[in-house]
């Protein structure tokens, strides 16, 4: 995932808190906390029930961390050795200060501590070398040229790049751009090699504009059913030209780079762990920034079941829509993961961990 992996979720969210207290419960909105006066505030201990669910994920995280970005690393290992042996202790909320870790809540997107939840994933397509049948819809390299004199996705559809930028041809237009959308994926070339990852490497320079958006205003989905499963499931009930018609509202265009036994790696060049990486606003939450979240627990058809989980997890990607009280959980690889992230725009409370001396300690040294 990159830069522009996340743009897509959070351009098609059209309802955000502004600090209504008569908001529905549906999206997992809480308003226990209180008013929340600044970004992020000291708290004795996290107001939150149960312990982290997912300690495993947690270590393989750090380890990748310290394998893949030393300085990133070094920079967060105290908390990240004081997380850990919190955890290997019980992992009990009431027991953080013991490890010298002080606790942080965010305010959330209304004051209130509610903090967004959506999410994202890395797609496997389908597509071939050549093009053939089915698979037609032309994959792009990054053009050596300006980034910013590029043509728009509707002369790029139209046949306006060259064909030596092609690195192959899927069977789906809307999985091409659900794939921009993500920022990167795998693709299967059917030839019995392994998986090529498909890198971000940069976009056209032209705008932006939300297709989720678009379908809101036509009233073709409603504002409450709007995610990326509701507009996959429009494509496939839709022409091929609709379909592109569509497409080509967004001018905006993602090339790719293909990379042959790659992980899918975040903004700071770290592979990710499903559900213990996230995108986050790095002006906020700097990358290497440890999280305890309590996380809403949504059913197999995506809804709020009035549960939470606690995760840990931490900051390592970012996005163009990621901003403020608002994270992106990476959920893993393929389908199944695309069905799960493509749920979640969803409330639960955030806890910013650090490990710190205490003063009188630090006096005394």
């Amino acid at each position: 995932m990159t830069f522009w992996s996340k743009y897509f979720l959070c351009g098609i969210v059209i309802s955000l808190l502004v600090g209504c207290h008569s908001r529905p419960t549906a999206q997992g909105q809480q308003y226990k906390d209180g008013h929340i006066t600044q970004d992020l505030l000291l708290v004795n201990q996290p107001n939150a029930q149960g312990r982290p669910v997912n300690a495993k994920d947690f270590s393989e995280q750090v380890m990748l961390i310290s394998q893949s970005a030393p300085r990133l690393y070094n920079r967060n290992s105290s908390t990240f050795d004081a997380v850990q042996n919190w955890v290997l202790a019980g992992g009990a909320t009431s027991k953080l200060n013991l490890f010298n870790l002080r606790a942080y809540q965010m305010e959330g997107v209304d004051n209130y501590g509610n903090v967004q939840f959506t999410g994202y994933y890395t797609p496997v397509l389908q597509a071939r070398r050549v093009k053939q049948g089915e698979f037609r819809y032309p994959l792009y390299r990054m053009p050596s040229k300006s980034r910013y004199h590029l043509p728009s996705r509707a002369a790029i559809y139209n046949g306006a790049l060259s064909s030596s930028l092609i690195i192959g041809y899927s069977n789906s237009l809307i999985d091409n751009f659900i794939m921009e959308v993500q920022g990167s994926g795998y693709v299967d070339f059917g030839d019995g090699e392994p998986l090529t990852f498909l890198g971000y490497a940069g976009k056209n320079g032209q705008a932006y504009r939300s297709i989720g958006r678009l379908l809101v205003e036509r009233g073709e989905i409603a504002q409450k059913d709007i995610s990326m499963l509701a507009i996959r499931k429009w494509a496939e009930s839709h022409s091929e030209a609709e379909v592109r018609k569509l497409l080509e509202q967004n001018p905006s265009f993602v090339f790719f780079k293909p990379e042959v036994y790659a992980s899918v790696r975040g903004a700071s060049s770290v592979p990710l762990i499903a559900k213990a990486a996230v995108a986050a606003d790095k002006m906020l939450v700097p990358p290497g920034t440890t999280l305890l979240a309590e996380i809403p627990l949504l059913d197999n058809e995506g809804k709020f079941t009035g549960q939470y989980q606690m995760r840990l997890m931490i900051a390592l990607d970012v996005g163009g829509a990621i901003k403020g009280h608002h994270f992106d959980i990476y959920h893993g690889i393929g389908d199944e993961a695309g069905i799960a992230a493509g749920f979640y725009n969803h409330y639960g409370r955030v806890w910013v961990l650090k490990e710190e001396q205490p003063a009188m300690l630090m006096v005394n040294q």
